[in-house]
């Protein structure tokens, strides 16, 4: 089977997908805003820089529009089976306009959460992109729900999962007792709400030794670390930069609690969270879109309500001063995304959608 994807090179979600159709024997070829290469897949860059996507001025985003004809070209000249695009707004639009069918668009988040309210001409091109998909893909149950506002076309849920033979569980005895998140460090995540819960928790626990690991990088991490001395704390909380995907599953590893207090409206999954239920570490997690769904609430995970630090504060502490509880939790954990976010599983679906699809050309 030969499938062009209209994707990010240099995306770590798109590599997942990349990689498990290479293995496959699968003919990948990407067409990709940016530069950037994979291993036994076939790269196409429209040499559009990353700092003219990350422009706030949609005209100058817009500037990847004048590529089209290449991009009806590398299609024409490709000739796949299948043309897949990820992400409903920039990648859904230039596979609209080349008008190649059977045509795919999976939906990631903010394409269909903020692209589509920001004016009345960014909505009609997100239902124009929708209209000439044949099929629809969406990570999560919320998200759907999401998309189904701009097209009445049935949308199939594919969960986003987590290579269980990577994410695994393995605790080890240590006198800390740590809780852990890896995320952007930007507002939207709630990260100063967690520094300010750690603080109460501390404050009321000081026979206990707790430790606070903060991984990411973003427009918040100066702010976060002066948070962390102001309170008093920052001899207690390490911040861990940009983590590196094989540390991140010694993170979470390490990890007693792993925390995701997003104050987001829109969360559209929570990957993050998912990986660290796969290491068998029990979550705590705001009552937000796609969060709720990643999780088992009260099996696998406690839940918050967003921007409150005493809740956030207090569902974190019954974690800390409950081993039996973090254990339990933790292997609810682990069982609950065998069963239902396995990478493997997950992908077979899509296999059989691509499949069905090719069938019926």
């Amino acid at each position: 089977m030969k499938i062009c994807y209209l994707a990010d090179i240099n995306s770590a979600h798109t590599h997942k997908w990349l990689n498990y159709f290479v293995h496959k024997g699968y003919d990948i070829h990407v067409i990709s805003l940016g530069k950037g290469e994979y291993e036994g897949v076939t790269v196409y860059s429209l040499d559009v820089h990353d700092n003219v996507m990350k422009k706030n001025s949609d005209k100058g985003k817009l500037a990847y529009l004048k590529k089209i004809r290449r991009v009806r070209a590398l299609i024409r000249e490709i000739n796949p089976d299948i043309v897949h695009a990820h992400y409903a707004s920039s990648y859904g639009l230039l596979g609209a306009i080349a008008n190649y069918h059977p045509y795919i668009i999976s939906v990631w988040g903010s394409d269909v959460y903020d692209f589509p309210v920001k004016s009345p001409v960014h909505k009609f091109i997100i239902k124009y992109n929708l209209k000439k998909a044949d099929y629809i893909l969406s990570t999560s149950k919320v998200m759907k729900m999401e998309t189904q506002k701009y097209t009445n076309k049935p949308i199939q849920v594919t969960p986003f999962g987590v290579d269980i033979n990577k994410f695994t569980p393995n605790k080890v005895e240590k006198e800390e007792i740590v809780i852990g998140t890896i995320k952007t460090l930007e507002e939207k995540y709630g990260i100063k709400y967690l520094i300010k819960a750690f603080k109460e928790i501390k404050e009321r626990n000081k026979d206990l030794k707790l430790k606070l690991r903060i991984g990411g990088k973003g427009s918040q991490e100066d702010y976060l670390k002066e948070l962390a001395k102001e309170l008093s704390i920052d001899k207690d909380v390490d911040f861990l930069g940009f983590v590196k995907p094989n540390d991140v599953i010694e993170e979470f590893q390490n990890f007693d609690v792993a925390v995701f207090p997003s104050i987001l409206d829109s969360e559209s999954f929570g990957v993050a969270a998912v990986e660290a239920e796969a290491c068998g570490t029990p979550v705590v997690v705001t009552d937000v879109g796609g969060l709720m769904e990643s999780t088992k609430p009260n099996v696998t995970s406690l839940v918050v309500k967003k921007n409150s630090v005493e809740d956030l504060a207090e569902k974190i502490e019954t974690l800390v001063k409950d081993s039996n509880l973090r254990i339990k939790m933790g292997i609810n954990a682990r069982k609950f995304v065998e069963e239902n976010y396995s990478l493997e599983d997950n992908f077979k679906n899509v296999d059989e959608i691509y499949r069905n699809i090719v069938k019926n050309i």
